[in-house]
């Protein structure tokens, strides 16, 4: 199938193919005509399976062929993401797609200052692209009108949750008209989300292209037993390897990202970390060094997980393992996107084969190990972490969530000998990421 098969107006299949965009990813095929039926949409697709454009193309579409309103133009359509990072490649995608039409869109999030935004709402936009909290401020600042929308996107709503915004989402839809379409986009489908989708959804088509929380087949997984104190090592070890042209590293918190980022450039090695805690100015500065590959390494947390786009990315590295199993997934949902090849490498000391079992459930497939590397981990380190755990709980100041009970360090790692996927350890791998020209948004 071709994106002529779909019904596509002129001036965005031009635009497409500038692009070099020629065959729609399955996601896309399958939504596209839908919403230009004006059918509500309940999609359900992992990261990088082309999802932006699945609903950014048909928008633009339905919006250029109204006939165009005399006086300011007034919003049509509103995209609600959760972060800075996704809101600004949503812009991007319509900025590409849209660019043969007289639609005019504008991104707006926190972290920034307002003057610029405002001054692009008061000229007047068709489509706007918020997160939740910046959307409310200019809404009580009167700045923004959402009386006159037609089509209205919840992108990522599983993570919009999972960041707390679920009130924010719920006072948007207080004020947005009764008759509108809705799409509504998750990577997860779990019973909270399905209870927000039937408040926002009227008979809505569904749209699954992939098992929930499956993880893209065109992705290398491997993990490697390490302690904590030699993860740092461990990964200048992997960065000799020249074929990891560029790393998305990921961390569970800001100021672990800010140390493996500090302990790379001490090393040599050109390295950013990006987080929450950032300005927006420096976050923008620190993704544009990555995707020029001025910059090496990136060090991420999880928020910046799905807004983080980057073309032909070949290794993620988990230098610490999600706590939750679901982030795992779009973490390195971040290579291997749109049917290129990619590589996640994934660091697990004794504390963290709570999270690596829970990973491994999620996904259906028990993640293959590489042993032989220079700092393994050895049954006495296993014995030392269980013995620290045991102690923390006893004192009351550990275990929970966070930490491996007795159960998941027999299943994965309570000797020198961890969990095998069929029986293949990996030995001393070393895999190069071939990086196909794709063809798909």
């Amino acid at each position: 199938m071709t994106f002529e098969n779909l019904n596509l107006i002129a001036p965005i299949l031009t635009a497409l193919q500038n692009e070099g965009y020629t065959n729609p990813t399955p996601i896309q095929a399958q939504a596209i005509p839908y919403i230009l039926q004006r059918k509500d949409i309940l999609g359900c697709a992992q990261t990088g399976t082309g999802k932006t454009a699945a609903f950014s193309i048909p928008i633009l579409q339905l919006l250029h062929e109204q006939q165009p309103q005399r006086g300011n133009k007034t919003i049509k359509a509103l995209i609600l993401t959760p972060t800075r990072e996704l809101a600004i490649q949503i812009g991007e995608s319509l900025a590409a797609y849209g660019k043969h039409t007289s639609l005019k869109h504008t991104v707006i999030f926190g972290g920034v200052s307002q003057h610029s935004q405002t001054q692009i709402l008061k000229s007047g936009v068709d489509i706007l692209v918020a997160t939740p909290g910046r959307l409310l401020d200019l809404m009580a600042q009167k700045y923004i009108n959402l009386s006159n929308i037609q089509m209205f996107v919840l992108d990522e709503a599983d993570r919009m949750l999972d960041m707390g915004f679920v009130h924010d989402v719920k006072k948007v839809l207080k004020v947005l008209p009764e008759k509108k379409q809705s799409l509504f986009f998750s990577a997860t489908m779990a019973p909270e989300i399905m209870k927000l989708a039937d408040t926002i959804l009227v008979d809505p088509a569904k749209v699954e292209v992939t098992p929930v929380s499956s993880t893209a087949n065109t992705i290398k997984q491997a993990v490697y037993y390490v302690k904590k104190s030699d993860k740092k090592n461990l990964l200048l070890h992997l960065l000799k390897d020249g074929a990891i042209d560029r790393a998305l590293v990921f961390t569970r918190t800001k100021h672990g990202a800010d140390r493996v980022a500090k302990d790379m450039t001490k090393a040599g090695v050109q390295a950013e970390a990006i987080h929450g805690n950032k300005s927006q100015n420096a976050r923008v500065r620190a993704l544009n060094n990555f995707k020029s590959s001025e910059t090496r390494v990136l060090v991420a947390t999880d928020i910046a997980a799905r807004g983080i786009d980057i073309d032909d990315l070949s290794h993620v590295i988990n230098y610490e393992l999600p706590n939750e199993p679901e982030s795992y997934v779009h973490r390195i949902g971040r290579t291997g996107r749109a049917g290129a090849s990619g590589v996640a490498l994934s660091f697990c000391d004794a504390e963290e084969t709570a999270y690596l079992v829970g990973i491994q459930k999620l996904i259906s497939k028990a993640v293959p190990v590489i042993d032989n590397h220079p700092y393994p981990m050895t049954a006495k380190d296993f014995a030392e972490a269980a013995s620290t755990v045991k102690q923390q709980k006893q004192r009351g100041g550990g275990g929970g969530r966070n930490r491996p009970n007795n159960s998941s360090r027999s299943n994965s790692g309570g000797n020198s000998s961890a969990p095998r996927a069929n029986g293949n350890s990996g030995g001393n791998r070393r895999w190069s990421n071939s990086k196909p020209k794709t063809s798909q948004a």
